[in-house]
């Protein structure tokens, strides 16, 4: 499983500097562009879930433990952390973003059948990994509730209640826009919220954030670390990395406001690691200081993790049910909600049975990178050397959007 992951990671840096030294200054518009603003927003409340709120404050301690796990040698717990989550592997996006936009629809190798059904048994596995970690999460983050350690029925039924949410709102694409804008208001209201904690209320002074900010230059002076695996645990992030790079891919491609392809890879690469390392930095100072996470402010951060995962789970249920033609309008929106719902209900119990590993859907990813590459290169080489720009049907209406069920 390394070597076929260290393949897939080698080959992504390699295809996103071929298309920059190509088609660098080309605009990217997709299907129903938004403004760059928004579309931000959309990739980062789509293309995030509720690991970023929940996972930090439990690994810093794993990743400052040298004596077990001295692969971490090289940089400190904040840089560690802020490399599993942060700049080079949203590249992993701009690729699968770039591809869909501007190749797919002169290849259309998501089209064959094989394909088209290993896309969506990807699509659907992801989502419901995402509501599995909300599920198995919970404890720690609401012990109010149980003992910490165990999954109560309350932990159910908040997963259930965000699935619900997230099929209705899958119904309507207008949705994600009012979704994906709120959950980013919201995550700078928890960070706005938690930095007062951490750098006014507590021991720490407002100084000291620049101090702790200063600790990730350690991640852009080893970032060749984070290229290959550095152990299982990274070698489960980088897998969970690639099963959405393909989702979000099809998802936000269709959103691309019309830049040029060099801005859409720093804009994808910078301002949500900008965001991530912001709210990074002020956990990572209720780390060091063992600052208590108030019962308030815990609700607060699980409020915004489910958002997420609403958002998420919303995005791509959307994508899915496009592709199978399961859509609302097709089966009724009552129909719509009910498969849907039953659908990521049962396969998240799967992955809370450990029947499903997250690795097994990023290995596949992998091979379908791999699978199109070598589709392009025997059938499709010549529509692809001859593309000049986006496709021609394409075009910088900002007013589409309004006009898609």
């Amino acid at each position: 499983m390394t070597l076929w992951l260290s393949a897939g990671m080698l080959f992504t840096f390699a295809a996103i500097l071929a298309i920059l030294l190509k088609w660098g200054t080309m605009k990217v518009i997709g299907v129903t562009p938004v403004h760059t603003l928004t579309f931000v927003a959309i990739l980062f409340t789509s293309g995030l879930d509720v690991g970023l709120i929940m996972f930090p404050l439990t690994e810093f301690g794993s990743y400052a433990n040298l004596a077990e796990s001295p692969e971490y040698s090289f940089a400190n717990p904040l840089a560690i952390e802020f490399g599993f989550w942060a700049f080079l592997i949203w590249g992993f996006y701009f690729l699968t973003c770039f591809y869909f936009a501007i190749i797919e629809p002169r290849v259309q190798f998501f089209e064959i059948p094989v394909v088209k059904i290993i896309n969506n048994v990807v699509i659907i596995g992801t989502c419901a990994f995402t509501a599995y970690l909300l599920l198995v999460n919970l404890p720690w983050y609401l012990p109010q509730l149980g003992d910490g350690e165990s999954v109560v029925p309350e932990f159910y039924l908040i997963v259930l209640a965000s699935i619900g949410l997230a099929v209705y709102s899958s119904s309507r694409i207008k949705y994600v826009r009012i979704l994906s804008l709120a959950s980013s208001a919201l995550f700078i209201a928890l960070i706005a919220l938690m930095w007062v904690r951490a750098f006014v209320v507590g021991s720490g002074s407002p100084g000291d954030f620049f101090g702790t900010a200063g600790l990730l230059g350690e991640y852009f002076g080893n970032i060749h670390q984070f290229v290959l695996p550095l152990n299982d645990y990274h070698e489960f992030y980088l897998y969970w990395w690639f099963a959405w790079s393909i989702m979000i891919g099809q998802f936000t491609a269709r959103f691309v406001s019309g830049i040029r392809t060099w801005q859409l890879l720093i804009a994808m690469l910078m301002i949500p690691s900008i965001a991530i390392g912001v709210w990074f930095i002020v956990l990572y100072q209720y780390h060091v200081e063992s600052l208590e996470v108030a019962t308030l402010t815990n609700l607060a951060m699980i409020t915004v993790g489910v958002l997420m995962v609403v958002n998420s789970l919303d995005s791509l249920i959307r994508l899915y049910t496009d592709n199978l033609n399961l859509t609302a309008e097709r089966l009724g929106r009552i129909n719509y909600v009910i498969f849907n719902f039953i659908a990521m209900v049962g396969l998240t119990l799967l992955f809370q049975l450990e029947f499903l590993q997250i690795q097994w859907v990023g290995a596949l990813v992998i091979a379908l990178y791999f699978g199109c590459a070598l589709y392009i290169l025997i059938k499709r080489r010549a529509e692809v050397a001859g593309i000049q720009g986006s496709p021609e049907e394409n075009i910088l209406d900002f007013h589409r959007i309004e006009q898609v069920s």
